[in-house]
């Protein structure tokens, strides 16, 4: 199966009784500062603070009754973790999530809080898909990649779908990559709605494995990125990079310089709290490495879920 913008719009009916539908703002402060136009789809609104919410309820309420009664599973530190255990709440299932022991506390406790059944294991790749693997033949329950999954890059590709609901006469639409599901499916859904829209992403210059995967024509794996923007720390995966590279016009990198000012930013003028990995989107404007002057940008704020103990323009 290759998804169509008919699975976006079937996974929008899907989600319609339990996603919220995210309010879209404007700042004119931001506006003069980038010499733009700019939409803000805040995703930071939704449950759990987060679009994850929107590729996890679609995947949970994707499952035949027989597949949903065994529950599902995955393995996440953040928001896919809360994601899902809040889905999988939703429709009455159990949801088992595995989470390295060094998660931070308000992770842990988000999903607890959401109905998580939490198994920790060691913070390591191998640990985290072996203790999921035990999980799953022990429970048969259905694994929910956080992005690898059809399922999951429908359901995120249903915010872009309100955004142009909202405004039609987008130029551009921005969004961060970190592992591409909130990227694969904004591409599809933009691409296929308004013929000639631009689709760009932003992406950490201290984790740029996927503007060197577009370069390269294949995936290079993110190999010890360190940046602030933490929700962008993971690969491409093989559903999502064939999309992104069809259908995303380019992947501009920028620098925590720009990722902490642009954040700091939009919590002062537009006074919202979003996260580093939201930033990034707005760094492709703010950095102006590439010329957007004058025209009409949707950005997808794809969180707000921050330490509040730990800011990054704290010293």
């Amino acid at each position: 199966m290759s998804l169509e913008l008919n699975d976006i719009l079937m996974a929008a009916e899907r989600l319609r009784p339990y996603a919220h539908r995210t309010p879209v703002l404007t700042n004119k402060s931001l506006n003069k500062q980038v010499d733009a136009e700019v939409f803000l789809k805040c995703e930071n609104l939704q449950k759990v603070g987060a679009f994850k919410f929107r590729g996890a309820c679609n995947a949970v309420f994707s499952l035949s009754d027989n597949e949903a009664a065994r529950g599902v599973c995955t393995h996440s530190s953040g928001n896919h973790a809360a994601a899902l255990a809040l889905a999988a709440s939703l429709r009455g299932i159990p949801a088992y999530i595995v989470m390295p022991d060094n998660a931070p506390l308000v992770k842990k406790n988000a999903v607890a809080g959401y109905g998580g059944l939490i198994t920790f294991c060691e913070p390591t790749l191998e640990a985290r898909e072996g203790t999921l693997d035990r999980i799953r033949l022990e429970t048969g329950a259905t694994v929910i990649h956080p992005y690898n999954d059809e399922r999951v890059i429908a359901g995120q590709g249903t915010a872009v779908l309100e955004l142009l609901a909202d405004i039609p006469d987008l130029d551009v639409v921005i969004a961060p990559v970190g592992g591409g599901g909130l990227l694969s499916g904004t591409s599809i859904a933009a691409t296929e709605i308004k013929k000639g829209i631009r689709v760009i992403a932003g992406e950490p210059e201290m984790a740029d494995d996927a503007f060197r995967s577009m370069q390269a024509g294949e995936i290079i794996p993110s190999k010890n990125p360190k940046t602030i923007a933490d929700g962008l720390l993971t690969s491409l995966g093989t559903l999502t990079f064939p999309i992104i590279q069809q259908r995303v016009e380019q992947i501009v990198t920028v620098s925590e310089a720009g990722i902490i000012e642009s954040m700091k930013f939009i919590w002062e003028r537009a006074k919202i709290i979003i996260e580093p990995s939201s930033a990034v989107a707005i760094g492709v404007l703010w950095e102006q490495k590439i010329d957007l002057s004058g025209l009409k940008v949707g950005v997808i704020v794809s969180g707000g879920n921050v330490d509040l103990e730990k800011l990054p323009w704290q010293p």
